[in-house]
């Protein structure tokens, strides 16, 4: 069975550079939400919330570069994967299909792809939503000590090309389904055939998905620190919905989102971290408000 992000929802390819098409999904009409799935899967996490929206908007959904049924680049250099080279494909997608100003929605990874286009194309960017991450630069400085183990991931795919990829190829459907298991509080919320498909994805992947954290622990290191040092912010208004980690790794999430977006609303969640198969009213009615201000 082909899973469908819904059923009335069409597919697109779309070139967004050379050499890189992106697999879209779109449905609803009205004006434009954009949806970037996380690790380890691909845009059919926005299915529930995408159904709820498409009622009164037009909902874009795409496979991240190097994710799902996206291409691949091979990571020729450090910002073949860096967040603003996937936030140029999402802008440059949307603007394809028509849409030259949108909402934004992100979890995991692609919260952080949102917040660097939202950093960078503040003209495309009117609303942005980030679901359960910090700002890279944020995530690393507070992890540190044994308590940051519970981000082991981010040190094991930091590492040199071809040292994480041939280990975690060689338990590929263990090493994914880790974190899809570890991390959801309410095992129902995906589905078996879900499952299945976010690790066949995932497994067809592990270079792209390494070079996608790699430079999370490189250029964009970089290019948030240039942000910072230049007082660069988030002008659009801003929610953010994340798990307390801080009572974990010992930080307080909110001054360091407001920081980056002078106009935001932080809310602390409980429950797993996949809130928008977990929690789908929740973030919808989230994205609503959202929208309004």
């Amino acid at each position: 069975m082909t899973l469908t992000l819904m059923p009335e929802a069409t597919y697109h390819r779309v070139l967004v550079a050379p050499h890189v098409e992106l697999n879209v999904a779109v449905a609803g009409s009205g004006p434009a939400v954009v949806l970037l799935h996380g690790f380890p899967q691909t845009h059919l996490m926005w299915r529930h919330v995408a159904a709820d929206l498409a009622a009164d908007y037009t909902v874009i959904c795409p496979d991240l570069r190097g994710y799902g049924a996206s291409d691949k680049p091979a990571e020729d250099d450090e910002e073949t994967y860096s967040k603003r080279t996937m936030a140029a494909d999402v802008v440059a997608a949307a603007r394809a299909l028509g849409h030259q100003r949108f909402a934004l929605a992100g979890h995991d990874r692609g919260a952080l792809v949102a917040i660097r286009a939202g950093l960078d194309h503040g003209d495309a960017v009117t609303h942005l939503l980030s679901l359960d991450v910090l700002p890279t630069l944020d995530m690393w400085d507070i992890l540190r000590g044994a308590d940051a183990k519970v981000a082991w991931h981010l040190y094991l795919m930091a590492q040199p090309a071809g040292i994480p990829e041939p280990m975690i190829e060689a338990t590929a459907d263990s090493f994914f389904a880790s974190f899809l298991d570890g991390w959801t509080a309410d095992p129902d919320a995906i589905p078996e055939s879900y499952r299945e498909e976010y690790l066949r994805a995932s497994r067809g992947a592990v270079a792209s998905i390494v070079a996608d954290y790699r430079a999370s622990a490189g250029i964009d290191v970089t290019h948030d620190r240039a942000d910072r040092d230049s007082g660069r912010t988030l002008e659009m208004p801003v929610t953010v919905m994340q798990q307390d980690w801080g009572a974990v790794l010992g930080y307080d999430a909110a001054p360091l989102w407001g920081a980056w977006a002078p106009d935001l609303r932080h809310v602390t969640f409980d429950g797993g971290h996949f809130i928008a198969e977990e929690n789908p009213g929740a973030v919808s009615a989230a994205l609503r408000e959202l929208m309004k201000r």
